[in-house]
């Protein structure tokens, strides 16, 4: 079959939607299957949280003391959101290498919907993300983090995260379709995302910050989110005393932010998506 062979798409919208879930699918399995041929993939999803929650619960934890709570039930909400914050990276060095590689190329000559692949590969890297998730909260559970609400509270919470992190997820994909190469994504990314996640209350509170670092921590939407799963999991010390509203009300604070950061990087992505494919 020629490219000039290839069945139109449906003209029905639902049709259509069917159409581009299916092939959405098909590209997050395709990109869920590659991991077997390069498990060092999974690196940055399992190692990498492995390793800061034991440096941050015995190295940094016997130095770092928080009111009303424990250290370590303060430190793994943050871990979490941290991770979930990287899947960026994963996302955007994924798109980077497709692109510049040539497979994107390759799947426009296929009868799939242009869609599936930036839903493909969030997709997958979403799934990643509840990897790296799971990893980190069997780790937690090793050196004493505990969840002290009900299981619809702590289910809510990791729901909170996989939705930043699907939002990220965008974030990264725009990232790599605007770089010129997986190496320039790779150093953007992580000289962005490190300030991003530790000018936060992620690892230390923002109470002794001075105060227009304060200011900036406690508007930060890693900082709402940090709040907001505390809250879910029960892992919650002394109430909040600065005047920001997201540490206010982090819950709401944190899904308002995904919800924006989806509405906002999702549409740019699939722009520029169809400006890149179509040159």
């Amino acid at each position: 079959m020629t490219v000039l062979d290839l069945p139109a798409p449906p003209s029905n919208p639902a049709a259509r939607l069917r159409w581009a879930v299916a092939d959405g699918v098909v590209v997050a399995v395709r990109n869920l299957r590659h991991i077997r041929q390069v498990p060092d993939k999974l690196l940055n999803a399992t190692i990498s949280p492995i390793m800061f929650v034991l440096l941050f619960a015995y190295v940094f934890g016997s130095a770092i003391t928080v009111r009303g709570g424990n250290y370590r039930d303060f430190l793994m909400p943050g871990i979490f959101v941290q991770t979930v914050a990287f899947t960026c990276a994963t996302t955007a060095m994924g798109v980077s290498n497709d692109m510049s590689k040539g497979l994107v190329d390759r799947f426009r000559s296929l009868p799939m919907a242009r869609s599936a692949v930036l839903v493909g590969r969030t997709s997958a890297d979403l799934v990643e993300g509840l990897l790296g998730i799971f990893v980190m909260a069997a780790c937690g559970l090793a050196v004493g983090w505990r969840v002290h609400s009900g299981l619809g509270r702590a289910l809510v919470g990791f729901a909170l995260l996989l939705l930043f992190g699907f939002a990220m997820n965008w974030l990264g994909t725009i990232i790599g379709l605007l770089m010129k190469s997986p190496e320039a994504v790779q150093s953007l990314v992580f000289i962005t995302l490190f300030p991003i996640t530790f000018v936060a209350n992620t690892f230390v509170p923002t109470e002794n910050m001075a105060p227009w670092l304060r200011t900036v921590a406690d508007w930060n939407p890693i900082s709402a989110l940090s709040a907001a799963c505390r809250e879910l999991f029960g892992n919650t010390a002394a109430p909040y005393t600065g005047d920001a509203w997201p540490l206010h009300h982090p819950v709401a604070a944190a899904f308002g932010y995904s919800f924006v950061l989806l509405a906002i990087f999702a549409p740019l992505a699939v722009r520029r998506y169809r400006t890149a494919v179509g040159r």
